[in-house]
């Protein structure tokens, strides 16, 4: 999916979120992350590593995009709209794949998508 088609999809929703503050919400879901795979990692094993990994990959899409927070400009803040779409889906899906969807752990991923669309939806990616 090209970032072109992640703005026709939310054409209809009002874009409050700049670059900037798109930047702050990024870096608080990345510590988010990190954080809960360090309280599960004893509990669930397969949650705390699907933690980890969301954690770094909002991290490396932070840290590589070229827009206020960024700290080596790698790609556009319309290409970092596409990995958010991509971390979503990873951090929705990851229960079901390694199997513990039924678990309490999974409603903090199962939210956690759904922030990340939410602010995918309201982000203006073509302002940076």
């Amino acid at each position: 999916m090209a970032t072109t088609d992640v703005q026709q999809l939310t054409s209809g929703v009002p874009k409050v979120i700049d670059p900037q503050t798109h930047a702050v919400l990024d870096y608080l879901v990345a510590g988010t992350f990190l954080t809960a795979g360090f309280m599960l990692r004893r509990r669930n094993a397969r949650a705390s590593g699907l933690a980890f990994a969301n954690g770094i990959a909002v991290l490396g899409a932070t840290l590589f995009c070229d827009y206020p927070g960024g700290v080596w400009p790698l790609f556009s803040f319309k290409t970092h709209g596409l990995l958010d779409v991509m971390q979503a889906a990873m951090a929705g899906a990851g229960p079901s794949v390694l199997g513990f969807a039924s678990e309490p752990e999974a409603q903090f991923f199962h939210g956690q998508a759904l922030s990340e669309v939410g602010v995918v939806a309201t982000t203006d990616f073509a302002a940076a």
